[in-house]
């Protein structure tokens, strides 16, 4: 049975993933760690739950060893957004924290897995279908990062044998968590507009398509390429992963479907436009359904249905 530690548990993918991990692998053997002292209840009352900062490596691996860990999941990162304000911290952040990370396995022969992100990839990607392995010049210190990250994480397993392992999430969207400073946010804000005020003012363009994901199929990602066999494996750092693509106005039509009052205006940000439209459209994720069987199991249409459900109960 494996003992898990997730660094970043209380954030958007950590606090949905910690619940799922101990479903599949018990309790008491799935560790939630973070910074943040407001976490939910359900963190810290359903399985052992430790206050961690990314860049105390001595209370890390004090925790490595007090729960016999042997993988971590990484999951802390400052995001887009949020990074070009703080670009700086968001080195230490997401670079100094992944180093700790990666240092701390290799002396206590754990398995790693770091999220990448379409954010490593820049204007000079082939936009359509973007392949697995192709041009990666980032314009935001956080694709910067993740590309940094997705190199370090290889040196680790080609040099010291850590076995590090990554998926290239798209946007992600989830009804449980409030996204961290993403430029992909406003596929969540939009769905609390919809259900509050029945309309929502886009800091995106119409036209801007951008790859999303519905939470459970992320950390559905997460926990399976950690379990896929590693003679499988050709890539490791990072898997393209995707399940559908789309703008603001294909978004807001499906809303329109299920709250047909629903409108849709403009308020344009210059910034995370400049930030998506140096990212890929959609992505061709052929490499992880090969090497490791991924699939998403939720359309659109399937995601939104959810979606509206669980937060018109959620809001109540």
């Amino acid at each position: 049975m494996k003992n898990i530690l997730v660094l970043g548990a209380s954030g958007q993918i950590g606090s949905e993933l910690v619940g799922e991990l101990r479903k599949i692998y018990g309790d008491s053997h799935v560790v939630g760690g973070d910074i943040n002292l407001n976490v939910s209840c359900e963190l810290k009352e359903s399985g052992p739950y430790e206050y961690l900062d990314i860049r105390d490596t001595e209370k890390i691996v004090t925790v490595i060893k007090k729960y016999n860990i042997d993988t971590i999941y990484n999951l802390v990162a400052l995001l887009s957004a949020v990074g070009e304000q703080k670009p700086q911290f968001a080195w230490e952040i997401n670079i100094g924290g992944l180093m700790n990370t990666l240092e701390i396995a290799r002396e206590h022969k754990c398995a790693v897995f770091t999220p990448s992100s379409i954010g490593a990839f820049g204007p000079s990607t082939p936009p359509d279908h973007t392949p697995q392995d192709t041009i990666m010049r980032p314009t935001t210190i956080y694709g910067i990062s993740k590309v940094a990250g997705e190199l370090l994480s290889d040196y680790y397993y080609l040099k010291y044998g850590v076995d590090t392992r990554s998926v290239r999430f798209p946007g992600l969207i989830s009804y449980k968590t409030l996204p961290g400073g993403g430029t992909t946010d406003y596929a969540v804000e939009i769905f609390y507009e919809a259900i509050k005020a029945k309309k929502y003012t886009c800091p995106l363009p119409g036209g801007t398509f951008l790859d999303m994901m519905y939470m459970p199929d992320a950390v559905k990602a997460a926990i399976e390429i950690m379990e896929a066999d590693p003679s499988a494996l050709k890539h490791r750092n990072s898997f393209n992963v995707t399940a559908m693509s789309f703008d603001p106005e294909i978004l807001a039509a499906e809303i329109k479907k299920h709250i047909p009052g629903f409108t849709l205006s403009y308020d344009i940000n210059p910034t995370l436009v400049k930030i998506a439209n140096s990212w890929p459209n959609s992505m061709d994720d052929s490499c992880a359904r090969n090497e490791w069987g991924w699939k998403p199991d939720y359309t659109l249409a399937d995601m939104t249905s959810d979606m509206l459900d669980k937060l018109k109960e959620k809001l109540k």
